[in-house]
């Protein structure tokens, strides 16, 4: 009886299986690209309000080239992502507005991360500017 039931349930689970492993490594894959994404987000959000922070702040006014510092300063704190990135600032007498676009890395290949908008990470910041009084 024993012999009987391997015989009759060989290879009957060789498509379940192939299906469960390929569904693992694309939810493993969708994974590893969110995390990297969250990663690179957070650290361009940073690098951004650092620099709006410190073209607002009042000694920046003195400085004509605040602006030209706090981008340089930007692009070494994004490393490989500042390389390529482009800064549009906004300043007014009462803020400081900056946004920076990114062309993102992905481990998804392009036909599925351009769709999902996780191509290009674009962050920006607002900040009143200081004054002495």
């Amino acid at each position: 009886m024993a012999a009987r039931r391997l015989v009759d349930e060989t290879g009957t689970g060789l498509l379940g299986s192939l299906v469960g492993v390929t569904i693992f490594l694309v939810l493993l894959l969708v994974s590893v690209q969110v995390l990297f994404d969250l990663y690179a987000r957070s650290a361009v959000s940073a690098a951004v309000f650092d620099a709006a922070r410190i073209v607002a702040g009042s000694d920046a006014a003195a400085n004509p080239s605040a602006e030209v510092d706090a981008e340089a300063g930007a692009r070494e704190e994004l490393g490989r992502y500042g390389a390529g990135a482009s800064f549009r600032w906004d300043v007014t007498a009462e803020e400081v507005s900056l946004t920076v676009k990114v062309r993102s890395r992905s481990v998804l290949p392009a036909a599925l991360a351009s769709p999902l908008g996780l191509d290009v990470i674009s962050r920006g910041a607002m900040v009143r500017r200081e004054r002495v009084r």
